[in-house]
């Protein structure tokens, strides 16, 4: 990535089968993708390959606002990491890294310039806290 790009990360106490198949299987992403308990994702496609595709549909809860996220997988090495590139051209990579006692997920994105860049990095961690809550209790 060679643009400006925002960190975020978290400490997932589980192994890294889970912790990877919790992150990339539909079933498991519309459980926990939502930045607050106001807003869910009621649908879920990914084809994890590299060319792969992929689209979230994230929605309020109350039916007041909706968008899609998606785009296209640049590179996948299982358990290990990812890197995607959005629909807006924005590049996405996933680090997971293996420790003694968790899975450290460390997720890089290049913000977009319609929002304020904190606003962005709270966003995206609140979405990453949640994912870790659903791992850690399932």
């Amino acid at each position: 990535m060679d643009k400006k790009q925002i960190e975020i990360s978290t400490k997932v106490k589980s192994d890294i089968d889970k912790t990877w198949e919790y992150w990339t299987k539909p079933e498991h992403i519309t459980r926990w993708n939502s930045p607050s308990d106001e807003w869910h994702t009621p649908k879920a496609e990914n084809d994890l390959r590299k060319g792969g595709r992929f689209t979230f549909r994230m929605e309020a809860k109350d039916g007041s606002a909706g968008f899609d996220f998606g785009g296209n997988y640049d590179e996948v090495k299982d358990r290990e990491f990812i890197s995607y590139t959005l629909d807006d051209d924005r590049k996405v990579e996933v680090i997971f890294d293996k420790k003694d006692d968790h899975i450290l997920v460390v997720e890089k994105f290049e913000p977009e310039s319609q929002n304020p860049e904190d606003m962005q990095r709270d966003g995206w961690q609140a979405i990453l806290d949640n994912y870790k809550k659903y791992v850690e209790n399932n």
